[in-house]
């Protein structure tokens, strides 16, 4: 029997250069078994006062709870967290903290059984993905926003997904005609063969007509996909805009539990969802709404975007899943990614292959975590 000694949180802050190099808050979950196996997971709250109501359900709520259940044993420790916390709440800020739990959890079992993540999920379903670069759209004029998507494939990456209306002196986002000039010039640059997704995002507030409009432009420059055109629950304007757009739609980033995936997949709107195993109840979480989306012939989309422990969970799910088409990377140093563990989730060439080691395969510096924790 596998029981858990202790459970730690830690609230780092640090620089994101994908964000025009704003600090970004994330909070990671340290678990220790009596035998002295550690696992690292992650909830990614981003504001401060989501992470400090994380870490207390963490630590005051949920540890508790588990101090006597078989972590060799199935989903029984994530499903006496999700009944622990029926009362204040299905999602949220309960599901951020059961995903960090949830995540250093499996992490431990790679580790106890001397198997990665992907082999305990059923083994790899692809022996590698196409790596998208995902950046934000900021720099201060068009030319330079250009330039730099150029740059990305001409690193390597076949694919790049573009947020807009992010942080930075870019306006791109703030106007539709100049989103889909953006668009033409950089097909015009990056040429046919690259893979333009548009990550629409929630700087911005379409209505439907708007967003049937902009897809519809953009799609005759040949994107693979627009994200969250729409605010998430806008059912009403979501069915107009598929019923109106040859162009596949992405959703699902702000979403939390297998309750929300089921209801977005029945509307029957989006072809790519998006899954964050950082905040959708980790990766068992994560492995219940790949089922729903896989049996609905859908796309699945790892949210892999904050730590290079998140990328790595992501990773291995990703591969283990039949429904992932691509997987994506930060195109720039961060360093929670770089810097955070000590074999990080590289891109070789144009694709991203697998991490063999056992559990999540990465080894956190925990010097670095204390460094970046903040107080």
């Amino acid at each position: 029997m596998i029981k858990l000694k202790r459970i730690e949180t830690f609230v780092i802050r640090y620089p994101d250069p994908n964000d025009f190099g704003f600090d970004r808050l994330t909070l990671l979950v340290r678990a220790e078994t009596g035998d002295g196996v550690v696992g690292w997971g992650e909830a990614i709250a981003m504001w401060p006062e989501a992470c400090k109501a994380v870490a207390v359900l963490i630590e005051e709520g949920f540890a508790p709870l588990l101090e006597n259940v078989d972590l060799l044993e199935g989903d029984s420790a994530w499903e006496a967290m999700r009944r622990h916390s029926w009362w204040f709440g299905e999602g949220g800020l309960a599901a951020f903290a059961i995903s960090g739990i949830d995540m250093a959890i499996w992490d431990i079992r790679g580790k106890v059984l001397g198997k990665p993540l992907f082999e305990l999920l059923g083994g790899l379903r692809k022996n590698s993905l196409p790596a998208c670069a995902s950046s934000h759209v900021n720099k201060s004029t068009m030319k330079e926003c250009v330039d730099e998507a150029v740059s990305f494939f001409d690193a390597g990456f076949p694919s790049c997904k573009l947020g807009l209306a992010k942080k930075g002196l870019s306006n791109i986002g703030g106007d539709p005609d100049r989103d889909v000039e953006f668009v033409a010039r950089l097909r015009r640059e990056a040429g046919d063969e690259s893979e333009i997704l548009v990550d629409v995002g929630n700087g911005v507030r379409w209505d439907a007509d708007t967003a049937i409009d902009v897809a519809n432009r953009m799609g005759e420059q040949g994107i693979g996909w627009i994200e969250e055109p729409l605010y998430p629950t806008d059912d009403a304007g979501y069915l107009k805009l598929k019923a109106s757009t040859p162009v596949p739609i992405a959703s699902g980033e702000r979403n939390w539990t297998t309750t929300d995936y089921r209801r977005m997949i029945e509307l029957g709107a989006v072809d790519v969802l998006g899954v964050d195993p950082a905040r959708c109840e980790g990766i068992t979480g994560f492995r219940l709404i790949d089922v729903l989306i896989g049996d609905a012939g859908r796309t699945i989309n790892a949210h892999a975007w904050s730590t290079a422990i998140t990328t790595a969970a992501s990773l291995h799910l990703s591969l283990a899943s039949s429904s992932a088409r691509l997987f994506e990377l930060k195109p720039f140093d961060v360093v929670v990614q770089q810097d955070l563990v000590s074999n990080p989730v590289r891109r070789e060439g144009a694709r991203v292959y697998p991490l063999t080691e056992p559990g999540l395969s990465v080894e956190v510096d925990e010097r670095l975590v204390n460094k970046l924790a903040v107080e």
